[in-house]
């Protein structure tokens, strides 16, 4: 089989988990036999264009010429059995779809965030959950807000290009979605659901799960969207040593507050921007791990990686976190499909219903624990998740085995191509 992976890669001074990820998924899919024909640009590459090719840069979200014209000739030598494509923004474009469509190529696209619909696409905005665009043929909120890259032209550019492409991604043969709630996005778009199919991203099985640590860990950005501020705040409502050690490793604007809360309370660690080994090492410490979102996280690598070293998750309602714990209802697992007819994973018993002091709003997954986003609710999750961990470390690992794993996840890639080449 031969594909064209086609994906705008984010600027390498900005972490990206979608670069990580495609990068993998090429390496797993050529391991598997694919034949892979990388069709790769990068935001990187803007500031040494020519200025003729800045001149055209405005437009390239919605069509990206010079893209079209290399995309045309790779698809003509080497006539590939389906594009697969991630980012399009801003030098591949959209119009990526009909340029394979016009060479009889089918297209599947991987859904890692809300921009069909929202120009930042993330659905949060001024530190709430924003929705605002939703069902307009134009995003006038995201102009007036400046949400694209905090700029009103920008924006603009971008708001655009989502209503004139809105046809072009009803056109796409075959969606990925990541989790049950990207799912849920795509027909709320006007996807049918015999176009949708949720298949999560897959990491390498780190191994056997060493015997659970102590306390819990917190890895994400330092920034508003990613909750620390809301699980300091739930931390602080307990005392001093009485939930052992919460570690929080990451960078972003919200580092103050977190070396100020560590500096106040000896339960706080902040361990810094960690690299793999050190990941690694901090999840073994841990109990628990914590995905504190404020926003429709799409799917938290740092998720999988618990569940993969058996540690169970404690993370707010929001996006792809049900899913990935095992919280939303009905499971929807890697190796099932179309995402309408999913179901749990066969013969897995549901997991065991809490004691009776569970706080109001929690609900307990498979492989962890979701609350709503809510200081007070989150607090009080906190010793149930720290009493709870040990019984739930066996059933994390095995979530992971049966769902991302990557000798699972790819199986189930390698069908969805399948499926689509046939359609042709």
């Amino acid at each position: 089989m031969r594909i064209v992976v086609a994906h705008n890669r984010y600027r390498e001074a900005q972490p990206s988990g979608e670069n990580t990820i495609v990068d993998a998924e090429i390496a797993q899919l050529t391991a598997a036999g694919v034949e892979v024909l990388p069709f790769i640009r990068s935001s990187d590459e803007i500031p040494s264009m020519s200025k003729a090719a800045k001149a055209l840069l405005p437009i390239s979200p919605i069509w990206a010429p010079r893209a079209q014209q290399d995309l045309s000739r790779l698809l003509t030598e080497h006539r590939p059995d389906v594009l697969h494509l991630h980012n399009p923004y801003p030098l591949i474009s959209p119009w990526v779809v009909r340029t394979a469509h016009r060479h009889g190529v089918p297209v599947v696209q991987t859904v890692h965030n809300y921009r069909q619909v929202c120009s930042s696409g993330i659905y949060f905005r001024d530190g709430v959950i924003c929705q605002d665009c939703k069902g307009r043929a134009l995003g006038v909120p995201a102009i007036r807000h400046r949400c694209y890259r905090d700029s009103a032209a920008q924006s603009a550019l971008m708001a655009t290009t989502l209503a004139v492409h809105r046809g072009t991604w009803r056109s796409v043969d075959r969606y990925i979605a990541l989790t049950t709630a990207i799912a849920d996005h795509l027909r709320d778009y006007g996807i049918p659901d015999d176009r949708i199919v949720v298949k999560p991203n897959a990491i390498p099985d780190p191994g056997r799960p060493s015997p659970l640590g102590d306390g819990f860990l917190y890895l994400a950005r330092l920034s508003p969207e990613k909750g620390v501020d809301l699980l300091l705040d739930a931390w602080r409502r307990h005392p001093v040593g009485s939930l052992g050690t919460l570690r929080v490793a990451g960078d972003g604007e919200l580092r103050p507050l977190v070396e100020a809360a560590a500096a106040e309370r000896p339960d706080v660690v902040y361990l810094g921007q960690l690299d793999r080994a050190g990941v690694q090492a901090a999840v073994e410490a841990s109990a628990v791990v914590i995905a504190a979102a404020m926003w429709h996280d799409v799917l938290p690598t740092v998720i999988i990686e618990a569940l993969a070293s058996g540690r169970p998750v404690l993370g707010t309602a929001l996006g792809g976190i049900p899913y990935l714990v095992g919280a939303d209802a009905p499971h929807e697992p890697a190796g099932t499909g179309p995402a309408e007819i999913a179901s749990a994973v066969a013969g897995q018993s549901p997991p065991p219903a809490g004691p009776p002091a569970v706080p109001a709003g929690l609900v307990t997954g498979t492989a962890g624990w979701v609350v709503p986003p809510d200081p007070a609710a989150l607090a009080a999750a906190l010793p149930v998740a720290r009493a709870g961990a040990a019984a739930l470390a066996a059933p994390a690992r095995l979530r992971y085995e049966q769902t991302f794993h990557p000798d699972v996840v790819i199986k189930r890639h390698l069908d969805i191509y399948a499926v689509v080449a046939r359609r042709r």
